[in-house]
Order: structure tokens, then C-alpha cells, then sequence
């Protein structure tokens, strides 16, 4: 006889596990099914946190190796990349830990195993040991997330040629570090082997890094990341990566079929993530895909089987963890028969290097692609007291808002602790603001948040301190 349960989850990462807590929550008799043998997912083993992590000591060890300027004098500074390492680790096991507390705190049944559907309402586990045991369920959840895409006829072997999760367990800094892909992951891991030591090159397919972002931020992201040294190689594509006994071989073609070879130590891949819907037996029981094999859903987040869901990297929609997270809550409220909802228009992305770079809403390559007249305002962090203060004057923030009705249609931000002030503007514009309701609310002083203030004030043309 198998268990029985109202709802279970397949997939234990942001979206998985938020949602069932959530169905928890709602008094829904849940389980929770999760291969990696930990709780979190990418974001929390292999992806976020434990990037966030090595983004954060990385700059700690770069910032203590340049106080000597602000009066503050040190000996000499050495880097002990195991240490560092067992911290980023460190961080990662409390937090899913604290995951598998939260899953028993709502009596949420946790089962660890390969999760595939043998019917419309049966799941087959199979755990470490190959046993297998199968469970009943009334509503199923697919939140199985995504998995880093290579090149064509090239596999990582995480050791030379890495994805973002091998580029997290490097053994020794890199001499040199080839990064193919401009996009935010690569860029990111980029940032910690360089501030360690590597000599970092960036190669792109695009003529710009960050594809997608607002194209005025992307330009200063990508003048910033040179003065710190990255080197940057537009419009090259990858021809081949063959690896031989000091390190890899990189071959490269630009627009006129010139080549050129790199040598290197380490190859990173960050080219995008594909959904992870293999073995998942989702043909078998006639759940349809898109071409890009993601689950394709209704606006409820129903497949074509109505009593399946999916959520997450496997669905259409960017591959962010709080994105995944949001659709977590609205599917359990959904089936527990409230009105969860997503509201894409309001979902932030944000690259964690330094400076930081926000974005939401529209941008302004969007707006004029879909004739939007609108105003812009723009405050530069230089004008700003605390960045002063401190000495991170680099970058600005940038408003967008209706040329008639000044409502705010996306902000763009690259400065200190642009992660931390997009929420502001995020609030903003699930409440329809203007420009001028932000302008008008008094922050306090000093802060990185005036700037926000400053560029509000900008969209109209009355900035004070520029």
C-alpha cells in the first residue's frame, strides 16, 4: 500500500520547497521529493548562496589588500583558498539544514530520492541504494529546476573545462581563466577568480555582455569590469575547446574568421540552463512540452493534466530563485483554492559583483520596441553623500516612467548595494506609483537610497544635488 498525500512536490529547490511549505501552511497533507540528498537546490548547494558567498570574501580580500589608501595599515595578505572554501561550505549546509527544519516545522513529509511519474497520480522514488517505493498523490508539483548548458560536443568534467558548480570548487586560483559567456553567472564567478589572482578573459558571441539588460547599464558594467582588470573579447565564438596537459586550448573565430587561440588553465561555460525534465517519464503519461523542453502551463500553472503543476526553471519565465519562489506560494494557494498570483512585470534581476547591477520592469530598448514614450531620470553616485563617504561613487541609478502619466515603467541601477534599493522600486510599482511618489517620500540621510530619491526627482528635472 503507498502513501498517500493530497499534494507532493517533486524538486526540493527554491521553487519546490517554498511551495511546500506553503501547501503546509494551508493545512495540505504535503511530501517533498529531492535527489541532490540536500534541500535548497541549485540556488542553495551550487548556485546563490554559496556564489554569494565567494562573491563576498572575494571583495573582503580585495578590499583589505588596498586599505593602506584610507589610513588603515596591515601586514602583509595571504589568501587560504581552503579556508575560504570551508566557509562558502559552511554557509551552505546551516542554510539546508534550516530548509529540512522548515519541511518538519509544517509536516511536510521529506523523501530522498529520483522522483518520476509512473501515472497521473503515482510517483516512483528511487533513493542512493536503488530502492524504490511509490506514492499516491491527488495534485503533483514539478519543480525539478535546470541545469547548466555546454557547447556543442564539449562536457564539463568540472575539474578543467567547468560549469558554474565546478567553478565553486576550484581546488587553486586559476592562472588564467577563459569565461565563454557575457551573461550574469559568468561574470559573477568571473569577479571572485579575479579579485583571487586569475587573469580573467571573457569571450562573447554578442558585441555586448549582460544580454537583455538595459544597454545603457550594460555599456558602464562592462567599462567597470575592465578597469578592474577583465579583459573582454566581443563578438568572438567559440570554435573548440580541447584540453592538454597544462590546462585547455580555446579556439576562437571573430565576424571576419580571424582565429585565435587561448591558453588557459580553466574553461568556464556559462552559456544559459536548460530545464531539468529528463527521466522525468513526462511523455510517458502525456504532459506536454515546448520546443525548448519546458513544461508548457495555463496562467494557474496547470499543465495539460489538470491535477499537475509545474513551477520554476522548468516553465517558461527567467531562471531566478525568486521568481521560482513566488510561483511556489501562488500554486499552493491556488490548489488550496485561493488567488495566487505572479506579477512578472515586478520580478528584479540582480548581478551580485561589485558594483552591483538591478534591473526591473522594462527597459528602455523595450519601450521604444514597443513605441512607449517615456521620461527618464538619472542620479549618478558620485553626487551621493554616503557613496562619497565611503569612497563606491561608481555607477548610477536610472528611472523610467510614462511620459503622460509618469508611472513608473522599470528602473536600472548599477552602484553600492543596488540589490538592496531595487526592492524600493519594486513596491513602487506594484502599488502603480509615479515617479514623483517617490521623489516625494523622504529618505533618510545619508544613504544609498537617496540616490533613488535624486533620480525620481531627475525624471522631472529637478534633481537637487546634480
Amino acid at each position: 500500500m503507498s502513501d498517500r498525500f493530497q499534494a507532493v512536490v517533486i524538486g526540493g529547490g527554491p521553487a519546490g520547497y517554498v511551495c511546500a511549505i506553503r501547501l503546509g501552511q494551508l493545512g495540505i497533507k504535503t511530501a517533498c521529493i529531492e535527489s541532490r540528498g540536500s534541500l535548497g537546490g541549485t540556488c542553495l548547494n551550487v548556485g546563490c548562496i554559496p556564489s554569494k558567498s565567494l562573491l563576498n570574501l572575494s571583495e573582503e580580500f580585495h578590499k583589505v589588500q588596498n586599505l593602506a589608501d584610507k589610513g588603515i595599515e596591515v601586514g602583509e595578505v595571504r589568501l587560504n583558498l581552503t579556508k575560504m572554501m570551508k566557509s562558502k561550505d559552511k554557509a551552505v549546509t546551516i542554510l539546508t539544514k534550516g530548509v529540512e527544519f522548515l519541511l518538519k516545522k509544517n509536516k511536510v513529509s521529506y523523501f530522498k530520492g529520483i522522483g518520476s511519474l509512473k501515472s497521473k497520480n503515482e510517483i516512483l522514488i528511487k533513493d542512493d541504494q536503488n530502492k524504490e517505493s511509490l506514492i499516491h498523490a491527488d495534485k503533483i508539483i514539478i519543480a525539478t529546476g535546470s541545469l547548466p548548458v555546454s557547447l556543442p560536443g564539449i562536457d564539463f568534467d568540472e575539474k578543467i573545462i567547468v560549469s558554474s558548480t565546478g567553478a565553486l570548487k576550484l581546488e587553486k586560483v586559476p592562472k588564467k581563466l577563459i569565461v565563454v559567456g557575457g551573461g550574469y553567472i559568468g561574470l559573477e564567478m568571473g569577479s571572485v577568480w579575479s579579485r583571487l589572482g586569475s587573469e580573467v578573459h571573457v569571450v562573447e558571441f554578442l558585441d555586448h555582455i549582460t544580454p537583455g539588460m538595459d544597454k545603457e547599464i550594460s555599456i558602464e558594467f562592462m567599462k567597470i569590469l575592465k578597469k578592474q582588470g577583465i579583459k573582454f573579447h566581443m563578438k568572438h565564438k567559440v570554435e573548440s575547446i580541447k584540453k592538454d596537459k597544462l590546462g585547455a586550448i580555446v579556439t576562437t573565430s571573430d565576424k571576419d574568421g580571424n582565429k585565435k587561440n587561448f591558453e588557459c588553465d580553466v574553461v568556464l561555460i556559462s552559456v544559459g540552463r536548460k530545464p531539468n525534465t529528463n527521466n522525468l517519464n513526462l511523455e510517458k503519461i502525456g504532459i506536454k512540452l515546448d520546443d525548448k523542453k519546458r513544461i508548457k502551463t495555463k496562467d494557474n500553472f496547470q499543465t495539460n493534466l489538470d491535477n499537475i503543476y509545474a513551477i520554476g526553471d522548468v516553465i517558461e519565465g527567467p531562471m531566478l530563485a525568486h521568481k521560482a519562489e513566488d510561483e511556489g506560494i501562488a500554486v499552493a494557494e491556488n490548489i488550496a483554492g485561493q488567488s495566487g498570483h505572479v506579477n512578472y512585470d515586478t520580478i528584479p534581476g540582480v548581478i551580485y559583483t561589485t558594483p552591483e547591477v538591478a534591473s526591473i520592469g522594462k527597459t528602455e530598448e523595450e519601450l521604444k520596441e514597443k513605441d512607449i514614450k517615456y521620461k527618464i531620470g538619472k542620479f549618478s553616485f558620485m553626487a551621493n553623500s554616503r557613496a562619497k563617504a565611503i569612497d563606491d561613487t561608481e555607477g548610477f541609478v536610472k528611472i523610467l516612467a510614462d511620459e503622460k502619466t509618469d508611472k513608473v515603467l522599470g528602473a536600472h541601477l548599477i552602484g553600492p548595494h543596488a540589490g538592496e534599493l531595487i526592492a524600493e522600486i519594486g513596491i513602487a510599482m506594484e502599488f502603480g506609483a509615479s515617479s514623483e511618489d517617490i521623489a516625494r517620500t523622504c529618505h533618510a540621510h545619508p544613504t544609498f537610497s537617496e540616490a533613488v530619491k535624486e533620480a525620481a526627482l531627475s525624471v522631472d528635472k529637478r534633481a537637487i544635488h546634480s
